[in-house]
This record gives C-alpha cells, structure tokens and sequence, in this order.
C-alpha cells in the first residue's frame, strides 16, 4: 500500500469531481441542442397534423382528440428533454464549484 498524504487526497478528490463536473456539463449541452432535431419527433407531428384535419373534415372527434393527445405527449417529451438539460448544466456547475474549493483550500 502507498502513503497518501492529505493534500494529494484532497487533490485527487478535486480533479475527480472535476471530471464528473465536466462529463456532466457535456452532456447537458448536448442535451439541450440536439432536443428538437430528432426526425422522429417531426416525422410523429407531422402525420398528427394530418390526422388532425383529416378528423376535422371528416367530423371524427375521437380522431381529434386522440391525435391532439399524441401532440401534447410530443411536447411534453420536447420539455421533458430540455429540463434533464437544464438540470445537468446546474449539476455541472455545482460540482466545478465544489471541484475549485477543495483546489483553493489545499496549502
């Protein structure tokens, strides 16, 4: 077994945390710009809108409303995805905080 001293613990514990706070803030950021680019999402839209009118002119209100319930589920999912974004970037940035106290705090 190696010897350790407080310091190099200190600093080891830093550096990892700051690792995680980078992995973290990465991720959220891609979260948060590729959260609406996905073609399946347009592709689920798209064809409800045309369900939509097609219920519509066709006087067929469990159509509409099934599809305006498949809408809605789209973009709660759309906000669902942003808030996990949003959510990563204050992890990110709480654990960069923490990483630089325990750095600023070594002798």
């Amino acid at each position: 077994m190696f010897g350790l001293s407080v310091n190099d613990f200190i600093l080891t514990l830093a550096v990892a945390i700051l690792v995680m706070g980078l992995i973290a803030f990465i991720v959220g950021i891609f979260t948060l710009a590729f959260k609406i680019n996905n073609d399946d999402f347009n592709e689920i839209s798209s064809q409800t809108a045309k369900l939509v009118s097609k219920g519509i002119s066709e006087d067929i209100s469990g159509l509409v409303g099934n599809a305006s319930s498949l809408l809605q589920s789209i973009n709660e999912m759309a906000r669902t995805k942003a808030g996990v974004g949003m959510f990563l970037l204050m992890v990110a940035f709480i654990l960069l905080g923490c990483a630089y106290f325990l750095i600023t705090r070594i002798p």
